[in-house]
């Protein structure tokens, strides 16, 4: 089956897209290149489709940018990454919007209380962001702590959730 690449234009620049279906396998903020390249080996070699909107994802995405701040939670997601990670990216979905946790708190939900540093790895190698909502996670006593697409956009993003 073909994957799905659309770029979405956010107050915070242009979202890159790229899904199987229904099934969210990459976002990022940067580059159509660096979206091909984090995905997975059995996915990587599958033709990719260029469209306007992706079904259902685009029109969610749009939701959450217009204020309905929940609508990313509908959005099924997929990527490739090692136990810790794929817990720590579990439980980055579960914090909701206009909430913020520390590094060291997400390493203990995701099950390893000590992998403090392991935590910032899987934030740093999500490959679905927004919709894995890294920019969640700031460092102990609230300072943001880094973002891979600059501080400027986790702020932004913060805020219009309400947590800043």
């Amino acid at each position: 089956m073909t994957l799905l690449l659309s770029t979405f234009d956010t107050p915070i620049g242009s979202l890159n897209l790229i899904a199987d279906e229904h099934v969210l396998l990459a976002a990022n903020l940067s580059s159509v290149k660096a979206l091909k390249e984090s995905l997975s080996a059995e996915v990587a070699d599958r033709e990719i489709k260029l469209v306007a909107k992706i079904p259902v994802i685009s029109d969610l995405i749009a939701d959450y940018f217009d204020g309905d701040l929940s609508a990313l939670n509908a959005i099924s997601v997929r990527q490739p990454g090692a136990h810790f990670s794929q817990a720590a990216w579990k439980a980055m979905k579960k914090i909701a919007p206009g909430k913020i946790i520390s590094y060291s708190e997400l390493a203990e939900r995701a099950g390893s209380p000590a992998a403090i540093r392991a935590a910032g790895s899987a934030c740093a190698k999500n490959a679905i962001v927004l919709v894995v909502p890294c920019h969640r996670i700031v460092k102990t006593g609230g300072a943001l702590g880094n973002y891979a697409y600059g501080l400027n956009k986790k702020e932004w993003l913060l805020r219009h959730e309400g947590a800043l």
